[in-house]
């Protein structure tokens, strides 16, 4: 008898990460407990951080892409006084020096070098690949490399708290594109004002348009499942198209509907009214008599107004 490996499980799970985890970690707890044959994470945590970290099962991590792609929000705490080698508070300290001397006034003016659209390098304890090794692996073996600037955005920068001392720290609030390095703000901001600085905290606030309310912790799920099992558990994911909830909808007949789960581009005469030529679109089976609305996959608008396949999900009731 073949071995199991797990429910067919599909949907998006919103996990709160707690720290001192990876997200792999994270994930690999909640696929084991969900007992689910497939599952992915949508873009690394580092172990120090907490929040919002969508997981994605079965048939939800062919569109786990678009929430690597999407913006961030982040709440975090920066020390200033103190350099450590991972730029965060996990690390081995490097330098300590006094930011006695810096107030509001100086941090605010060196903050508005971080907002708008930006150049920063990686820090070296990244998951980054050089020549198909992550770079943490080669800074473990205290070895610095040199990392392209690369380009982000940061769409807003706010200032939750500042707190003045020998060894200062900041509280921001910042929203960002994919890609974004908090602990490269912090030792930037660090070396502009001239005190060194790492991450005390962070924690990771939205991821696309999903927010930290939304959000469950494993030990809540643990206790689900023993009260109710699967079905517990299965009542906190959200639908497999939630990463593409942003992409118009398309509705389409059972019969159209056939022939797109074929791999066939099909005619939809309404779709210009939401979509224009090369948009992708959400196609859903429409509602009937003899079935609820299904979720097809993304499909793409050609010129001649059809609705050709993208990404197909699999149809598990034809099983």
């Amino acid at each position: 008898m073949a071995k199991r490996k797990g429910r067919p499980v599909d949907g998006v799970l919103l996990l709160h990460k707690p720290a001192g985890m990876t997200s792999n970690q994270a994930l690999q707890r909640a696929k084991r407990l969900f007992f689910a044959e497939k599952a992915g994470h949508t873009g690394s945590l580092d172990p120090l951080a907490t929040g919002v970290l969508p997981l994605c099962f079965g048939e939800a991590t062919k569109f786990s892409q678009f929430l690597l792609d999407a913006d961030k929000g982040y709440r975090t705490c920066i020390r200033l006084g103190i350099t450590t080698d991972t730029c965060d508070a996990d690390g081995d300290v490097l330098e300590t020096r006094s930011a006695a001397a810096i107030t509001r006034a100086q941090l605010d003016s060196a903050l508005d070098a971080f907002r708008g659209n930006i150049l920063q390098v990686p820090p070296m304890y990244s998951a980054l690949k050089l020549n198909g090794q992550p770079l943490y692996k080669i800074a473990r073996q205290g070895v610095e490399v040199e990392r392209e600037p690369r380009a982000v955005t940061i769409h807003s920068l706010d200032v939750l708290a500042f707190r003045p001392g020998e060894v200062a720290e900041v509280e921001l609030d910042i929203r960002c594109s994919k890609g974004t390095y908090i602990r490269s703000i912090a030792e930037d901001l660090g070396r502009a004002l001239g005190c060194g600085a790492h991450v005390k905290v962070l924690h990771r606030s939205l991821a696309g348009s999903f927010g930290e309310d939304q959000c469950i912790g494993l030990e809540q799920l643990e206790a689900d499942y023993e009260r109710g099992g699967y079905d517990a558990l299965d009542a906190h994911l959200v639908s497999a198209d939630a990463p593409v909830a942003s992409l118009p909808a398309v509705d389409l007949p059972a019969n159209s509907a056939y022939y797109f789960r074929q791999g066939n581009p099909v005619m939809d005469t309404k779709v210009y009214r939401i979509a224009r030529q090369g948009d992708i679109v959400r196609v859903f089976c429409a509602e009937s008599a003899q079935s609820p609305r299904q979720f097809l996959g993304l499909g793409e608008i050609t010129d001649d107004g059809r609705v050709a396949p993208k990404r197909i999900i699999a149809n598990r009731s034809a099983g």
